[in-house]
């Protein structure tokens, strides 16, 4: 829709280099000319360059030219790329006895136990080390050695990190 409203200029349609001019302004320091380089994949939009796409210059060049424009959409995109994903059939794992083992518990509270008075919420989740791990180990939040916490760290040149 957005291609539609844009005029296109050729330059060198040898190279592919056309001039595109958008109605639409986007800011006071950004013009509303744009330039194609469609055989480099190119414009000066950035849009095609970052999102791999085709931005709406590309499309008011093949409108123009009477070009296909899935020419320039990268095969991942293609209908057929697509089927291809999808067709592999799909099983759910049947039993806890095929899942993965990992290196600590994850035990749950549940969320209708009543705090006591003046009790700070506690977490939802609580996370147990497995300490035959040494990478598991809890560190302090400020200079990250294992052993202590943020509130008892004594090292005393990182005070101000």
């Amino acid at each position: 829709m957005k291609s539609r409203e844009h005029k296109v200029t050729t330059y060198n349609p040898q190279e592919g280099i056309y001039m595109v001019k958008s109605p639409i302004w986007v800011s006071d320091t950004c013009n509303n000319v744009y330039i194609l380089r469609i055989n480099n994949k190119s414009c000066s939009c950035e849009k095609w360059q970052t999102y791999i796409l085709p931005c709406s210059h590309v499309f008011a060049v093949c409108t123009e030219n009477g070009s296909r424009t899935d020419f320039y959409v990268p095969e991942i995109y293609s209908r057929q790329m697509y089927r291809r994903t999808y067709q592999a059939n799909f099983h759910p794992v049947l039993s806890e006895n095929f899942w993965r083992d990992i290196p600590f518990n994850l035990t749950f509270y549940p969320s209708n136990m009543k705090k006591e008075r003046g009790e700070k919420q506690g977490k939802r989740f609580q996370v147990e080390i497995d300490y035959r791990n040494p990478d598991s180990s809890p560190r302090c939040g400020r200079c990250r050695i294992p052993g202590h916490n943020r509130k008892n760290c004594n090292n005393p040149g990182l005070s101000n990190v």
